[in-house]
């Protein structure tokens, strides 16, 4: 490993493992790190590269969502903090390994698994999980690959969460107005060569209950060349009438759609918001063409023509060898943070996150539910004393021959630097590195 060692007295103290370096994970860090115990966190990433959620899964076009990093750079400065790039819990170290080498482990791993629509039809060519689209235009290396035909005129994002809105405004925007965000290469030469004109975006409930925030609604307004607009006959005027006034978030949120319906379309392409829908199933001959809906107020059929289809109804934690399974959650079986087996919490195992609670909130959401696991951690440490059989530094030399490398915080503060110079000339804030391979590649540079 290339990073330093730690120091004489954070090996006597407690040894934290944390799986994961999204948001969740950094804030768990944080708030044990700064707790005053005497302890240490080893925080383990499958890729060379941290920040989970904020580098694969924030919108290019979002950059200040991304100026949390700089918070996530001062944890990681904290005396004993270890970054352990490249390693894949589950697949070359396992929970066991783990749990017998630290005092407690943190599972901070996200809900990378996207969920289904379970209709007829959805496994055509042409339909695709939103998921897998956005970690394809964020650089992920293991989405680099996919493949997105563009080259037809509609296109139907279902669903109604900001997911389902950063795709259809990936969608609509120019090549002009991604070109200087961090989009990967690749999906910015695709996209500049589409010929979507239409984009739908569809849900099953009225608009307020649309899980979209008003931030999200208000970047279509800026659309260099779309319009918004919302299909009248799928509701009444009274869908736009927040049941509370003083809700200032539902206010706009539903002032803003009022206004999308209003709206007389004039630029090249349109955005439609369409409500009370719930897809039934996904139609073509070889590839997608059309997507049938049933009315919710009339029962009646609607059928929206189309190329592609992204579903956007959710997601859910992959299940971990050793952890319980929470199926109907989709997310590791815990009471409050500590990963339970029916009623009974296995000492030692903990869980924050996405992987605790499900896919919901915001970045900031994960500090709270990140500083409650932390708490937790801290009130069950004496009891952990003198348990662990294994030693973390033990650990890490069994795992160097199983990985291509360990990666240390150091060598990612390398592959960050290469990749704001690869961008600079640009005018982008960095061109990611898609490959793992050439991740660490710029570590020795």
């Amino acid at each position: 490993m290339t990073g330093p060692a730690l120091d004489r007295a954070d090996a006597d103290g407690f040894r934290i493992a944390v799986v994961g370096s999204g948001p969740s994970g950094f804030y768990a860090t944080e708030a044990l790190l700064r707790s005053g115990t005497p302890l240490a966190v080893d925080m383990f990433e499958q890729l060379p590269v941290p920040y989970g959620l904020v580098r694969f899964g924030v919108a290019p076009d979002h950059p200040k969502l991304k100026l949390v990093t700089a918070a996530f750079d001062r944890i990681a400065t904290t005396p004993g903090f270890r970054f352990i790039g490249g390693v894949a819990v589950g697949r070359d170290a396992t929970i066991d390994e783990l749990r017998e080498s630290y005092d407690a482990v943190v599972i901070a791993t996200g809900a990378d698994v996207s969920r289904s629509l379970g209709v007829p039809g959805e496994d055509l060519p042409g339909s695709h999980h939103a998921g897998d689209f956005v970690a394809w235009y964020n650089g992920h290396p293991d989405y680099r690959d996919g493949q997105f035909d563009l080259g037809c005129e509609a296109a139907t994002v279902v669903g109604h969460g900001n997911v389902a809105l950063d795709v259809a405004r990936i969608l609509a925007k120019t090549a002009d107005e991604l070109r200087r965000t961090d989009i990967a290469a690749h999906a910015l030469e695709v996209l500049a060569e589409s010929r979507i004109r239409e984009i739908h975006v569809v849900g099953r409930g009225n608009p307020s209950q649309a899980k979209f925030t008003a931030k999200e609604l208000r970047d279509f307004l800026e659309l260099e060349e779309c319009d918004a607009s919302v299909l009248n006959r799928d509701g009444t005027p009274d869908d736009f009438a927040p049941e509370n006034p003083l809700d200032p978030e539902l206010t706009e949120k539903l002032s803003l759609l009022r206004a999308f319906s209003r709206q007389v379309s004039t630029k090249r392409r349109r955005c439609i918001f369409r409500f009370g829908l719930s897809p039934l199933a996904i139609g073509g001959r070889g590839r997608v063409e059309t997507i049938a809906f049933e009315q919710r107020a009339s029962q009646a059929i609607v059928d929206i023509n189309c190329g592609l289809v992204f579903r956007s109804v959710g997601r859910r934690s992959t299940p971990l060898a050793g952890v319980p399974y929470d199926e109907h959650r989709g997310v590791h079986a815990n009471i409050e943070g500590r990963v339970a087996d029916g009623s009974s919490v296995i000492a030692g195992l903990y869980v924050c996150g996405w992987s605790k609670r499900g896919p919901s909130g915001t970045i900031g959401t994960n500090r709270g539910c990140g500083m409650a696991t932390a708490e937790v951690v801290l009130a069950d440490l004496s009891a952990r004393s003198g348990r662990r059989s294994g030693d973390p530094d033990a650990l890490l030399a069994r795992l160097r021959p199983r990985v291509a490398r360990i990666v240390s915080y150091r060598d990612w503060v390398a592959i960050d630097a290469a990749e704001r110079r690869r961008g600079a000339p640009l005018g982008k804030p960095r061109e990611k590195f898609v490959s793992v391979a050439d991740m660490l590649a710029a570590t020795d540079a």
